[in-house]
């Protein structure tokens, strides 16, 4: 679906250039429209779209449909019976249309010749243009002024449509999107930091998507949890008082707080990080009492999605903070067993430094930090990488 949303947003956008250009055709426009319309299942525009290119799947009823309803307003007021007309109109919103939204506007257009009537929009577009070519007010059946009226009827209607689906796609696709690698990012640096805890915020996502009122509930549990155990991985409890500030068991969101504030170094930072602090401690006192409401309490789910999302914006805050060591050290590889290629590319040196740590490793049977300092063309820089991704021998 993610490809077609692409292909879409590039046929909206030609159309919306092709009608906004004083040259452009109404036609191709409206071809553009079906054809986008089509690729993203909006049935109602691309009936809509394929009724102005004369499609017969769509002409034939709702040429059946107006021509009833004229025959009938024809009559006397006291012979009308509108209601003959019912199943007429049931078929054309069969195929997708609204009748009162689509087709009930253009009834004058549509069964008026001197409009084009239910001509293609390319033959009522060919055949005004022929008429201002030619100085001419009308060809004998068709009229210049009405059929520009129809004309910019079409191209008014296809424009609005282009221009909503243009929205839609520009701007609803691009959050749907950012969101999505947010996500990914803290999915991925929770799965290392702790297994058990990304499980949680993923459960989480999962029940706000649900269409069960317990499930939402349910996240808003499952964030208070994920909470207490986030902060039970980054500052276990203690017996601190800092300031009247605990940090106890059940104080998990002064844990998290005292973490975030020890874990910003630079001092021309600390201001401004311990307002981020300060904001996203009032945050998370809100999600607490939010979360308290219980699984029984009646959550929308509106009020799920956003606690949710608010855990995943705090996060991505909070992880930024995390010693790099903390999340990969269980998955650092010993530089004994790293490839020659793993050595240039996490070392970041030349191809002949990452040669001589091999050659120093199969002298020394492993290497040491020590043993490390010493080969030609590692330097301090080179030692602070290597200690950062590779595990050492004792």
């Amino acid at each position: 679906m993610a490809d077609k949303k692409v292909e879409a947003l590039k046929i909206v956008e030609e159309g919306l250039k092709e009608i906004e250009s004083k040259t452009g055709s109404v036609t191709v426009s409206v071809q553009k429209l079906s054809r986008a319309a089509k690729l993203l299942n909006k049935e109602s525009i691309y009936a809509w779209a394929e009724l102005q290119l004369a499609n017969p799947i769509y002409l034939t009823p709702v040429r059946e449909a107006l021509e009833k309803i004229q025959g009938i307003s024809n009559l006397e007021v006291d012979q009308r019976d509108y209601s003959q007309a019912h199943k007429f109109i049931d078929k054309v919103e069969k195929l997708g249309l609204d009748y009162k939204a689509q087709i009930s506007p253009m009834y004058g257009y549509k069964l008026s010749t001197a409009s084009g009537g239910f001509n293609s929009v390319n033959f009522i577009e060919q055949t005004f243009e022929d008429l201002v070519k030619n100085n001419r007010r009308n060809d004998g059946r068709r009229s210049k002024v009405n059929l520009n009226a129809h004309l910019n009827f079409i191209k008014n209607l296809s424009h609005k449509y282009l221009s909503n689906l243009h929205d839609e796609l520009k701007f609803s696709g691009t959050i749907s999107s950012s969101f999505d690698l947010l996500r990914n990012a803290v999915d991925d640096r929770l799965l290392d930091l702790d297994p058990e805890i990304a499980e949680q915020l993923m459960l989480a996502f999962k029940s706000v998507s649900s269409n069960s009122k317990e499930e939402w509930s349910q996240a808003l549990t499952t964030c208070r949890r994920l909470l207490e155990s986030l902060a039970d991985k980054l500052y276990p409890p203690t017996d601190e008082n800092i300031a009247g500030r605990t940090f106890k068991q059940g104080q998990y969101l002064n844990r998290l707080w005292r973490f975030m504030d020890i874990s910003i170094e630079s001092k021309s930072n600390k201001e401004m990080a311990k307002t981020h602090v300060d904001y996203l401690g009032s945050w998370l006192s809100s999600e607490y009492a939010l979360a308290c409401k219980g699984v029984h309490a009646e959550v929308t789910q509106i009020e799920a999605t956003k606690a949710v999302f608010h855990i995943y914006l705090m996060l991505s805050d909070l992880l930024d903070y995390l010693d790099p060591s903390t999340i990969t050290r269980s998955k650092k590889t010993n530089i004994a067993t790293a490839s020659l290629d793993e050595l240039e590319a996490l070392l970041n040196v030349r191809r002949d430094v990452a040669k001589a740590i091999v050659i120093a490793r199969v002298k020394y049977n492993g290497l040491t930090l020590e043993q490390l300092k010493e080969v030609k063309g590692v330097g301090p820089k080179t030692l602070a990488m290597a200690q950062e991704v590779f595990e050492f021998s004792s």
